[in-house]
Order: C-alpha cells, then structure tokens, then sequence
C-alpha cells in the first residue's frame, strides 16, 4: 500500500479521504515577523490556537486531509505547523517543498547553478530532493509534493529555473508537483506544461493551480487533455472568479467527462500576513475565503447543477489519492 508523508508521518494514501488540494495554515514570512511583528502584530501562541480551533472546525465538516502548498517565498515554517498538527489529530497536513516566485531568484540561488558565475550544480535539486526523502530542516518532517510559480511575468529566468529543478526534483523521487499559475489573465498554464513536458515530468502528477480563476472551457480542457489536473483551488477569492462562475465552470467539465481530472479547495489559510496584522482584513472584500466554503456552499451547488455524488467524490478523494500515490 502506498503511503504519503504528513506532518505528523506517513499515512496510507486510502486513509487519506476527503482532500482540500491547496490550502496554507500559515502565509507568513518569518524575516517579517522577526522584524516587525513580535511584540507588535504577532502573538505565537494566540496565531496557533487560532490556527487549531479553525482546523479542528475543517475536520469536524469531514475533510481529513489538506495539501499545504506553502514553500520558501510563502513563508514554510514546519516546527509552527507541526505543533498545531499534534493538536489536530484527526486532519492530517501534508508539507511541500520547491520556491514561489513570480520573477527573480533569491540571492542565495541566483548566482549557484549552471550558466551562473559560479556554476555547477543546481543547488535547488539537491534542496528539494533532501527535503522529499530526509526530512525539512531537521524536523524530521518530510514534504510529500514540489511548490512552483508561473504567474503575469511569465517565464522569467528565474521562473524557469524553478519549474526544471522541480521538474529534476520529481524526476528523482517521483514527488507530484502543483504549480500556481496565473490562469485567469496570461494562461500560464501552458507554459508550465510545456516546461515541465520538456523536462520529462509524468503530467498525471501535475496540479495546474488556480486553473479555477477561469471560465474558458476550451483552455482548461487543453490542460486536462495533456493528463494534468485542474486546480479548481480558489473558492472564496471572488475578485479573480465569482463562486457561481467557478462553480458552473466545474459543473460543465464534469458533464464533459473531466471530474476525474480536477481538484477543489480555496487556498485559504489561518493566517496571512500579506494584508496587515488584522486576521480578518480580507473579510470584507472576500467573504467567503474560508475553509468551510466549499462544504457549506459549493458542494450543495455543484450538485444542483446535476454534478454526482460520484464526480464529488472522484475530485475530493480519489484524484488527490491518485496525484500523491494510489493507483
């Protein structure tokens, strides 16, 4: 039986059940917090008793899985999520590795590699290889899936750098890949594909991230055609797509013959520092990125629209089952 690595170990892949495929527990930059939150905005202990009353409140809706796309750039900070996670016995968490950037390298990467002033190897491979197969920064924590970027930008040098040393990466140890794209705008969805096809990357194991953000049937059938899965991960964010569009969107794909190659979640978090110290900032303006947005109100949507229990079924556990090992 095959397992994937969680927070908390390793878990068989049909004990995993029903999956939210991109969801944060924390976005938090860890300078920004070193610098200008302790003390200020941040309190650890109040954050993570946050973070467990809403993940307990997660499970309690019948989710026992999330997939936690939160690499460097989004702030990965595994000991904090780990300490939640033994709080929340009956979720479990699966962490990530790779870069999230839209542009440039960080400096400890821009000048090491191949074409660069120092050369050899790509530093990138040999990271996120070590975290898949030893464990993420001494924890012993183990990521199970590669985090990159293609978004407005483009395909930027260092952009491109990210999707061939994750596409290496994968090819080492066979870890999937999810991909935020920016899929609404520039559809770089296809760039990412392209990438990583070149790069001999198995595309059944790709996630196109935030595939959701559009309504363009024939662009996202492009993608699923190429074996890849469709990220239908941003319910909740209504100033990229509205949850009615989005849910019709899902809802033609299935009748299409596609619910075996989408996922759904909302890329929500507990907590985001990228709006200011107030955890509830983004309220107002999106009102419904929550985790319990889909159970409450998708879900009842999707199957108005004539959606199966089983097209449910295939996009919340058993694609995320296939993506992370199962047969």
């Amino acid at each position: 039986m095959a397992a994937v690595e969680t927070v908390r170990g390793p878990v068989d892949v049909d004990r995993l059940g029903r999956v939210y495929m991109h969801e944060h527990v924390f976005v938090l930059s860890t300078e920004h917090v070193q610098n200008y939150g302790a003390g200020a905005w941040w309190d650890e202990d109040e954050r993570v008793a946050d973070a467990v009353e809403r993940l307990r409140a997660l499970a309690a809706s019948g989710v026992t899985t999330i997939a936690d796309p939160t690499v460097w750039g989004l702030g990965r900070y595994i000991p904090r999520v780990r300490r939640i996670a033994e709080q929340v016995p009956e979720l479990n968490i699966i962490a990530a590795t790779g870069l999230y950037t839209y542009a440039d390298l960080p400096f400890q990467y821009r000048f090491l590699g191949p074409g660069t002033p120092f050369g050899g190897d790509d530093p990138m491979v040999a990271d996120f290889t070590r975290d898949l197969t030893e464990g993420i920064a001494g924890t012993g924590v183990k990521a199970a899936f590669l985090k990159c970027a293609v978004d407005a930008p483009g395909l930027t040098p260092g952009v491109e750098r990210v999707l061939r040393a994750v596409a290496a990466a994968h090819r080492e140890t066979g870890a999937p890949i999810t991909v935020h794209t920016d899929s609404a705008g520039e559809r770089r969805g296809r760039d990412a594909v392209r990438v990583l096809r070149e790069e001999g990357a198995d595309l059944t194991k790709v996630v196109i991230g935030h595939a959701g953000d559009s309504n363009d049937l024939d662009y996202l059938m492009e993608l699923a055609d190429t074996g890849a899965i469709l990220g239908m991960d941003r319910f909740g964010l209504d100033v990229y797509n509205q949850t009615a569009d989005r849910v019709r969107t899902v809802a033609a794909l299935c009748e299409r013959g596609y619910a075996d190659r989408m996922v759904l979640s909302h890329d929500a978090s507990c907590f985001i520092d990228w709006f200011g110290p107030d955890p509830e900032a983004m309220r107002p303006f999106a009102p419904n990125w929550h985790y319990g947005h889909i159970g409450a109100d998708v879900l009842p949507a999707l199957t108005a629209l004539g959606v199966s229990a089983a097209q449910l079924d295939q996009m919340l556990t058993v694609v995320p089952a296939r993506y992370f090992g199962a047969d």
